[in-house]
């Protein structure tokens, strides 16, 4: 099952450093990631941490969620697995029977 917490309402000047600690009173922490913005590389305010045992993401969250983090209450709760994407077909040529794409192609 997930070892991944999703964390919300994070003040903007946390650290990963920070995380980590924040989250080691529930146990061992195996990696912490803060998502950024790509533009700015500024924090979003929320990101995700790792723990070492099914366990540990139980009390990170009966101990944490809800905390109050620099003026701030955070909200701590399991990860959603990350969406699969479907291929777009952009650039492999895949054109509609009919479609003038396809009658453009079955001339060549």
């Amino acid at each position: 099952m997930a070892k991944e917490l999703y964390v919300g309402h994070l003040p903007y000047e946390t650290t990963p450093d920070d995380l980590r600690r924040l989250f080691s009173v529930a146990g061992t922490v195996t990696s912490v990631h803060i998502i950024t913005d790509s533009a700015t590389g500024k924090s979003k305010g929320c990101g995700y941490v790792r723990m070492a045992a099914e366990e540990q993401l139980k009390e990170a969250i009966d101990c944490l969620d809800g905390a109050l983090v620099e003026n701030m209450t955070i909200t701590v709760s399991i990860a959603n697995p990350p969406k699969q994407t479907k291929p777009t077909g952009r650039g492999t040529n895949n054109a509609r029977p009919g479609s003038r794409r396809d009658r453009a192609r079955k001339k060549q």
